[in-house]
């Protein structure tokens, strides 16, 4: 499947961590068969871009913008518009994104 550009909106609750994180998540996203990228606002109001590979329902790649690594590794399991990713604080502190996304364009 391709899909070059989608815009998307993101709306998220962040589980098992401390910080006051950002909810809404502007999202651009090109899709290439199973290949994925694109830049969103992420939870820490920056912006991190991301490269993946969809198997399935499961989105699996890396990610930059985050200040626990330049890089990060990035998980992610979409079910309809719904989806669950991982989220690490500190390394005491790891816990879940859970949030709701849907397409503009």
């Amino acid at each position: 499947m391709t899909s070059c550009l989608s815009l998307l909106v993101a709306f998220s609750m962040h589980i098992g961590l401390e910080g006051d994180y950002n909810n809404i998540h502007p999202h651009a996203r090109c899709t290439v068969d199973n290949t994925i990228a694109g830049v969103y606002y992420n939870s820490e109001s920056k912006v991190s871009a991301y490269i993946g590979h969809k198997f399935g329902n499961l989105e699996v790649g890396l990610v930059t913008g985050y200040s626990s690594y330049d890089i990060a590794p990035m998980i992610r399991y979409t079910k309809d518009e719904w989806f669950v990713a991982s989220a690490y604080e500190t390394p005491d502190t790891i816990g879940l994104t859970i949030g709701y996304e849907f397409k503009i364009r």
